[in-house]
Parts: C-alpha cells; sequence; structure tokens
C-alpha cells in the first residue's frame, strides 16, 4: 500500500528569511540616524561628558544651558527669521518656476522646444560652484549684497524641479485638459485648476527638496552676506563657533539641533507624498 505523498505549490513553500537584507538595512539607518542621536544627546552634555573615554552616550543630567548659551552669543532669532525669508520665497517661487516651465514644455507648442529641454537636462549636470564667481560679480553690481534679494535670486532656477514636473505631466491624461479646452478653459486656469490638484506627490517632493536646499545652503549665503544681521542659519554656525570656540562642542550640537529640527519636521510632513512623487513619470520619456 503506498503512501500518498502531497507536493506544495511553489509560492506555498517556506521561502529563506533574508538575513543578509535585513541586516544591511539596519546597518545603512545606523549610520545615517546614530549621528543625529549623537548630536541631540550632546546638546545636553557638560564639556567634560563629551570628551570622556569610552564614550558616554547618555548625558549625566537633561541640562538645556548649552541651548540658552548657544541663544544668548549669537542672534539667532535674526539667523531664523533670515532662513525662514529666504526659504519660503526661495523655495515658493523656484516651484512656481518649474510647475510654469514643465507646463510649456509639455502643453505648448513652440520653436526648438526639444533644445530647451535639452538645456534643462545639461543645466543638472553643471555644478553649481561653477557659476558661484560671475553670479557673486551680478549681485555686487548690482548691489544686492547684504540683502535678501542678493541671497535669493541667483538660485531661483531649478532644473531638477522643472524636469520632475514635466516626466510627471507627461503621465496625465490628456482627455481632462481636452475637455477643460472645449469648456473654454485657458492655459493659466487648466495649470492651477486642473493639473496642480492632480499633481500633489509630485509638488510635494519637489517642495521638500527645495526646502531643504534653501534651509541647508551654506556656500552661496556666506560669500553675499558678511553682517550678523542678515546670516541664514547655516552661516551663523560658523559665526557661533568662531565666537565661542570649536571646542565647545556641546554648544555647538544644541544650535546645530536648532538648525536641524525645521528641516526635519518638514520631511517627516511631506513624507507620505514623497516616494510616489519622485518616481511619477519614472518610466515616461
Amino acid at each position: 500500500m503506498g503512501i500518498a505523498t502531497t507536493h506544495l505549490p511553489t509560492t506555498a513553500r517556506r521561502r529563506p528569511t533574508p538575513w543578509g537584507g535585513y541586516l544591511t538595512l539596519l546597518l545603512a539607518v545606523a549610520v545615517m540616524v546614530l549621528p543625529l542621536v549623537w548630536m541631540v544627546l550632546a546638546g545636553f552634555k557638560g564639556r567634560d561628558e563629551i570628551y570622556t573615554s569610552p564614550i558616554q552616550w547618555l548625558p549625566a543630567t537633561v541640562d538645556g544651558s548649552n541651548y540658552a548659551q548657544a541663544l544668548d552669543t549669537v542672534p539667532f532669532g535674526n539667523f531664523f527669521l533670515n532662513s525662514a525669508i529666504t526659504t519660503v520665497i526661495g523655495a515658493g517661487l523656484k516651484m512656481l518656476l518649474g510647475l510654469m516651465t514643465a507646463y510649456a514644455l509639455v502643453f505648448l507648442e513652440f520653436p526648438l522646444k526639444k533644445l530647451v529641454f535639452g538645456i534643462v537636462i545639461f543645466a543638472l549636470l553643471v555644478p553649481q560652484q561653477i557659476v558661484i564667481i560671475p553670479n557673486y560679480t551680478l549681485v555686487a553690481s548690482l548691489g544686492w549684497i547684504n540683502t535678501y534679494q542678493g541671497i535669493i535670486v541667483p538660485g531661483l532656477a531649478s532644473a531638477f524641479g522643472t524636469f520632475l514636473f514635466r516626466q510627471h505631466f507627461l503621465t496625465l491624461p490628456a482627455s481632462i485638459l481636452e475637455a477643460a479646452a472645449l469648456d473654454g478653459a485657458g492655459h493659466w486656469t487648466r495649470l492651477w485648476r486642473f493639473i496642480v490638484p492632480i499633481s500633489a506627490p509630485t509638488i510635494a517632493a519637489v517642495a521638500l527638496v527645495s526646502i531643504v536646499g534653501e534651509w541647508n545652503e551654506y556656500l552661496w549665503p556666506l560669500l553675499v552676506v558678511d553682517r550678523a544681521e542678515m546670516m541664514t542659519l547655516p552661516v551663523g554656525l560658523t559665526l557661533l563657533q568662531n565666537n565661542d570656540g570649536v571646542t565647545n562642542w556641546g554648544v555647538l550640537m544644541a544650535a546645530t539641533v536648532l538648525v536641524t529640527a525645521p528641516v526635519l519636521i518638514a520631511f517627516f510632513a511631506l513624507q507620505k507624498r514623497i516616494v510616489s512623487g519622485l518616481t511619477a513619470g519614472a518610466v515616461t520619456g
């Protein structure tokens, strides 16, 4: 009498656990997160605790004196206001110009359209450091040193935002815009009443990239600003370091937390839309 055997389908067979992938992921997360954890904890430590060997991760007491000293040493209120102004205006104008340029590249017919898009792609390959000297010469000749327009205007063109919006617009159903055109909607109405509402994930992704870029910009504001009342937060950290000394890492770490926190808040607020926005139109020509 034979014994019946049952063969499980291939999909039902037990698959080996990808421990190697999990370990790699944990290692990558640790590399990114541990410096942030150390920065936050160091902001509450005294100078002696930071230089303790072996490393002492947790502070003996939670003391906010480093934050108070950082705020008293340099005008952080002015730094924050300047960063907020340059970030909101700069990122907003970048998104506006990117939206309108991408709309023109997709939905309007004009001579040399492919050449214009090729220039946009070429701009993605050009390091921003190459144009710093010409930009500084122009800004200085216009009298824009130590001004908001001197910080904001040279970086308004966003090739990345234009490219991402253009790729996303190519995936939109043409029937929606054709119906809007038949109803008499002009280009401006089509852009703001139809395209923008259905492009929220891509707009969120471009917004996050623009906000982080403007908020963390260091080299250009350092060149065009030499007055403390016009400095942004990243440049203000340099002023704090010069005034308080490079050895007082607790104060510098506390100030760095103040600079980093708004960007992290913006990331967590927009994270649900980031991946879908960055992958929109990824396979579109």
